[in-house]
């Protein structure tokens, strides 16, 4: 390799040292460090048979990582959060293997953030290119049909677009405290006074049903949760993926190792009846973020869900100084309260220029119909003293409101 780097690709990430890659971090987004990453792997929540195998890139100077990026081998989109279904088909259809993919992504996450990684103090602007062309390298040389990175943050997706990766991009539903003359909102009633009346008082009243039917919730950083309470978090989270009838990868293992290896940046709020666990939301946090991630209950309480997974959030970051909230994906029920729709995007290699044409063509149509949804939605801003505009962060297409077109690939280039 150039500059006199050498490529190292990784089927497990304890394979690189904790240290070394979490030297290549520019923030403390939970989901990109060793401790979440490593913790997946260790904790049987990637496997073969779920089609997830570890192949991370690693660019060294000598023994020294200088760059890196999480990659994943899929045998299908399971887990993935940019629905690539339909790509798929169209590609078997014409007689090709879409699977084994190259995926760049945080498995069962869809949360942007940095995806091509550099240690500080290196050179960014000539790194990120060269993960990206190791990358091509990588699908050209085990003659893949794709390579995906999804959730991207800004400073990644310059060298995706340069690169000559397809865009796309879709929304999701984000809170934040914005700064407006030189203030923040400093509690929930402030929080509140910003809405319309109509949107303000359904949440008083959703609040309410919940504090009459004699629920509290009661909140816990990861060192403070219990043994016995990670058995309810976890069971919970099981009871939740029965209901919809999906599979429930992640372990009463990982659930403990994340409170382990993170303790403050994991937060639980538990939902109780007298002293019975009832329900649960399970968070996470970086410096100015709270993300929201796991949901379960065994009982149907009207306004719980709301209270749990959304006014908790938001109460935590208002008390915590967090400036933004992502909940998680899809929920158009988000945006009356409170969550406005803020772009996410993710980035494509497609091996076959006729098959990259066509999705080309597609994305095209897909991203004029949603720019026309978050018009219609915004139509329905619950704000009323002020804009209070989403930033846009940076990936995940749902495919929810927009199913994507079949593709006319046909036969073999």
């Amino acid at each position: 390799m150039t500059n006199s780097l050498t490529a190292r690709f990784h089927s497990r990430l304890d394979e690189i040292d904790k240290s070394e890659w979490n030297a290549l971090l520019p923030d403390d987004n939970p989901f990109v460090s060793y401790a979440f990453l490593a913790g997946l792997e260790q904790h049987g929540c990637l496997r073969g048979d779920y089609g997830w195998r570890a192949n991370h890139l690693g660019l060294y100077s000598g023994k020294r990582l200088v760059a890196a990026a999480p990659l994943y081998l899929k045998r299908n989109s399971h887990g993935e959060y940019v629905f690539d279904w339909s790509w798929a088909s169209a590609y078997e259809r014409a007689g090709r293997d879409y699977y084994p993919k190259l995926l760049g992504a945080v498995p069962y996450s869809p949360v942007s953030g940095p995806r091509l990684l550099v240690r500080c103090g290196e050179d960014a602007a000539s790194l990120r290119p060269l993960l990206v062309q190791t990358i091509l390298a990588a699908v050209e040389g085990a003659e893949l049909s794709s390579a995906h990175i999804n959730f991207v943050s800004a400073a990644d997706a310059k060298a995706l677009m340069d690169a000559g990766w397809l865009p796309r991009f879709d929304w999701q539903f984000h809170w934040s405290n914005p700064e407006v003359d030189g203030s923040r909102w400093r509690d929930f009633e402030g929080f509140l006074a910003a809405l319309t009346h109509k949107k303000r008082k359904n949440i008083r009243h959703e609040r309410a049903q919940v504090e009459r039917a004699g629920i509290t919730c009661e909140l816990r950083h990861g060192d403070e949760i219990s043994a016995g309470e990670w058995r309810a978090i976890h069971e919970l989270y099981l009871n939740t993926f029965a209901e919809r009838g999906n599979h429930p990868a992640l372990t009463l293992g990982f659930f403990r190792h994340l409170g382990a290896a993170m303790p403050r940046q994991v937060i639980a709020v538990l939902c109780k009846r007298d002293t019975q666990i009832i329900a649960m939301a399970l968070l996470l946090r970086s410096s100015t973020t709270l993300y929201g991630r796991y949901w379960g209950c065994v009982e149907n309480v009207p306004g719980l869900h709301f209270e749990a997974c959304y006014y908790q959030g938001i109460e935590y970051c208002l008390t915590h100084g967090l400036t933004a909230f992502e909940p998680g994906a899809q929920g158009e029920h988000k945006l009356a309260r409170g969550f406005l729709p803020t772009k996410t995007r993710s980035f494509h290699y497609l091996a076959d220029e006729r098959f990259r044409a066509a999705v080309r063509e597609a994305l095209g149509r897909e991203a004029r119909a949603l720019e026309e949804y978050r018009a219609e939605l915004m139509e329905h801003s619950p704000y009323a003293l002020h804009p209070v505009m989403a930033p846009e962060r940076a990936v995940f297409h749902s495919g929810e409101h927009h199913p994507h077109p079949t593709l006319p690939l046909k036969g073999r280039s």
